[in-house]
């Protein structure tokens, strides 16, 4: 096994089988709440989840986000979650490619598309790797090789930090990645890893003509951690503790880049666990909300409890959209739907005083 097939492995390991959440910092989705609505005025069934992501019909306006490929249990989560994106109508991603450009073989472990024929499916290699000898040819041989609608790149600075040789000349990037926009035969979208991306940034990468951004922010899987746990060498293992909790959170970069670029095709993640956090980003902005570490666990223990969670979350999107008079997603984004939460009372001190909680204290969760 070559030394990025076994790097694939270890994240595939530790993802499923160890804790490497975020602990001190949230999505920051518990600051706000939904206005509740007891006269709807709507029948339950005429809640329409349907959507469009870059001109393509969506049952529903939920990402399987980039996660996994290059192993053979990634082949066999891949099919799970692909078969469930076909069987709801769900955009997809997968893992980094780069594996497979390095080991043609395994450019079979993400082949997807003939179990999801019509579904968004993204294709997903490092921005990092423009600086590392690829170009527009590995970015196009990716594409082919999932019959990708879009190409993620992602950016990983962080991860390239705390990760053993990791890839850290970032220098240049954004001309690289404008360059590429030009050129490749489908839309770029942008993504971090679980460290958000600003408004700044954003800004920047729209001009660059990059077509979308998820912004993948702070609250969920923390790959400080993961790479924490693989590091042999104990200054590495140091970098990934102490930085384990860094980023942005999600809530505050979906609100930050939604009002620097309104018309902005806008993906949400990070830390989204259950559809009322789905339903929190898309009123904030969000076009999609996606999803990795809950699908990847249930996706492992079976295709059973894959679909059981699908339609958990779509019950509890819908159960929103309901209980706030939204027959559709455009009306869940109205004015006054969503609104800031206040701080909430907790139980009573000992000196009899309430203490509150704050969107800040993450021990209220």
């Amino acid at each position: 096994m070559t030394d990025i097939q076994s790097r694939k492995a270890d994240h595939l390991k530790i993802c499923l089988e160890q804790d490497v959440q975020c602990d001190q910092i949230t999505n920051g989705l518990e600051a706000y709440r939904f206005n509740h609505c007891c006269l709807p005025e709507l029948d339950r069934d005429q809640v329409s989840l349907s959507s469009s992501f870059l001109g393509k019909p969506l049952g529903a306006p939920l990402l399987i986000s980039s996660m996994t490929g290059g192993t053979d249990l990634a082949w066999q989560l891949n099919q799970r979650l692909a078969a469930a994106a076909q069987k709801y109508g769900l955009a997809m991603g997968v893992g980094s490619q780069r594996v497979a450009l390095e080991q043609a073989p395994l450019a079979a472990t993400f082949a997807v598309r003939r179990l999801a024929p019509d579904i968004p499916l993204f294709a997903n290699l490092g921005a990092v790797q423009l600086n590392y000898g690829y170009g527009l040819a590995e970015c196009c041989q990716v594409v082919e090789q999932l019959e990708a609608d879009a190409l993620i790149l992602h950016l990983n600075p962080l991860q390239e930090c705390v990760q053993t040789r990791g890839d850290r000349n970032f220098r240049g990037l954004l001309d690289k990645i404008a360059a590429l926009c030009q050129h490749l035969p489908v839309p770029v979208i942008i993504k971090e890893v679980g460290n958000g991306i600003s408004a700044a940034v954003a800004v920047e990468l729209v001009a660059a003509g990059v077509a979308a951004v998820d912004v993948a922010g702070a609250g969920g899987t923390s790959w400080s951690r993961v790479e924490s746990e693989r590091a042999t060498d104990p200054l590495q293992r140091r970098l990934g503790h102490t930085f384990a909790n860094w980023g942005l959170p999600t809530a505050e970069c979906v609100l930050q880049v939604r009002q620097a670029l309104p018309q902005l095709p806008l993906i949400a993640s990070g830390g989204l666990r259950d559809g009322l956090e789905v339903a929190k980003v898309l009123a904030l902005g969000a076009d999609l909300a996606g999803l990795a570490s809950p699908l990847l666990r249930a996706a492992q223990e079976s295709e059973a409890h894959l679909y059981n969670l699908l339609e958990a979350l779509l019950a509890e999107l819908a159960t929103v959209m309901f209980c706030t008079g939204s027959a559709t997603l455009a009306q869940l984004r109205r004015p006054h739907v969503l609104v800031s939460s206040p701080p909430s009372p907790r139980a009573l001190t000992r000196s009899g005083e309430i203490s509150y909680a704050t969107s800040q204290d993450s021990s209220a969760l």
